[in-house]
């Protein structure tokens, strides 16, 4: 596992301590990313650029800064776009069930690559729930290469997780558009006894296929 890089020192500790309702904004890997801490619990996200039809994708990192125990889930994240209507996550079951029923092989494998690549750019802080473990974790129960690709991709998706102090976890949150062309507008996160507010943000042009 990668040594963690100073930029995720930075935001994760110091910083996100003394500006802890400052929205913080960086580029890492071509990615553009929000974080903000609040009550000791700091949120980050960047939107993914993928090829999959339907759907806005979210990666976000959380981390327990605090003394005590919060649970963060999928529904806590909520996109409010900018002609007011409200987009909530789909359930990790229906994207997986979703996802390898109706996306193609070359879809799902990019996902991950994408996915993998912002994250490993920021490296991983104590994260006993994270995307690295759950793929870990599924790759060992399974026997084929495609079962295993399935479960590499079911690895992406964020759940529900409860973070004790000074852990940390990360996923991909699926937003289906139903016809919309995009969710730019607001992301409203509900967690720690606190509302995080973040504008949505856009692939870089340079990231899109």
């Amino acid at each position: 596992m990668k040594s963690l890089p100073l930029v995720c020192t930075l935001f994760f500790s110091t910083i996100c301590a003394t500006l802890h309702a400052q929205v913080i904004e960086f580029e890492q890997n071509g990615l553009r990313y929000q974080t903000l801490t609040k009550n000791g619990l700091t949120v980050m996200f960047t939107s993914l650029p993928t090829n999959l039809k339907n759907y806005e994708v979210l990666q976000v990192a959380v981390s327990n800064g605090s003394s005590i125990p919060w649970t963060v889930k999928p529904e806590d994240f909520i996109i409010r776009r900018k002609d007011g209507i409200s987009l909530t996550p789909m359930p990790p079951r229906q994207v997986v069930d979703r996802m390898l029923d109706r996306a193609g092989r070359g879809e799902v494998i990019k996902l991950v690559q994408t996915y993998e690549l912002g994250l490993y750019g920021l490296a991983r802080l104590n994260s006993p729930s994270g995307y690295e473990k759950r793929r870990q974790a599924a790759l060992a129960e399974v026997g084929s290469a495609r079962l295993k690709a399935a479960a590499a991709a079911s690895a992406v998706i964020y759940v529900n997780t409860k973070l004790m102090p000074g852990q940390s976890t990360d996923g991909a949150i699926f937003y289906p558009l139903n016809g919309r062309s995009s969710m730019s507008g607001s992301l409203i996160v509900h967690a720690a006894g606190e509302v995080f507010e973040f504008e949505t943000l856009l692939p870089l042009p340079s990231d899109i296929p």
